[in-house]
């Protein structure tokens, strides 16, 4: 069965849909949220875009640095991923990044479905130049998530650093799994937030791979 799913979430903070496929292929949104008047320019568009033969990744969210991020950890999860969000960011990025976390972790939960006929673990690590980081993931249907990136910087970009490891917290929420991702060493707080997601990435990808049954991965028998 194709593990895809579509997911809008309306609030009075944001309006975000997102269309998700697991592994790859084509997605498409029914219809866009941005109309000519809030789409942004064609060459913001494009920073967190990318269509292969086996993937394809667009990322809007209104913030360029959590954009490189998701896009980031779709291309590594072998993801196909599309994201709108139009978020309250005349007051901050709180609510986007945090509504765009909880949002996608549901798509995942919902493109998943029932935990069965998987691995149900994974194990990332990830460099970039000086960073390396570490994921781990377990498709546990209990949401937890433990965080620690070391960043010491105000933001990256225009993403509060507070916000990146609740991103990633509000992800495991939503995606109903546990979560434990470190930056074991860097210097530089860009590639040591982009080694932790793509090193979520690997985790993820490991994790949703078959075992060659049909089995709930559980000495429960169940997994909810």
């Amino acid at each position: 069965m194709a593990r895809t799913s579509e997911i809008k979430r309306i609030t009075n903070e944001t309006k975000i849909q997102i269309a998700l496929s697991l592994d790859g292929g084509v997605v498409a949104l029914d219809e866009s949220l941005f109309t000519k008047k809030s789409k942004t320019t064609d060459e913001d568009d494009a920073h967190a875009t990318q269509a292969t033969s086996s993937q394809v990744i667009n990322v809007q969210t209104g913030i360029g640095f959590l954009d490189h991020m998701l896009h980031a950890l779709a291309k590594h999860s072998g993801w196909s991923l599309i994201i709108e969000c139009i978020g309250d960011l005349h007051i901050d990025d709180h609510h986007t990044a945090e509504d765009v976390g909880i949002a996608l972790g549901m798509a995942f939960h919902k493109a998943l479905g029932q935990v069965r006929g998987v691995k149900r673990f994974g194990t990332g690590f990830a460099p970039l130049d000086e960073a390396l980081s570490r994921a781990v993931v377990d498709l546990s249907n209990r949401p937890y998530a433990v965080v620690e990136l070391g960043l010491k910087r105000e933001k990256i970009g225009d993403l509060s650093c507070e916000m990146i490891p609740h991103v990633i917290e509000s992800f495991a929420q939503g995606a109903h799994i546990t979560l434990h991702v470190d930056c074991l060493r860097g210097f530089n707080d860009h590639h040591r937030a982009e080694s932790a997601f793509k090193a979520m990435a690997v985790a993820i990808k490991e994790a949703i791979l078959s075992n060659g049954t049909n089995d709930v991965p559980s000495t429960k028998g169940v997994l909810f």
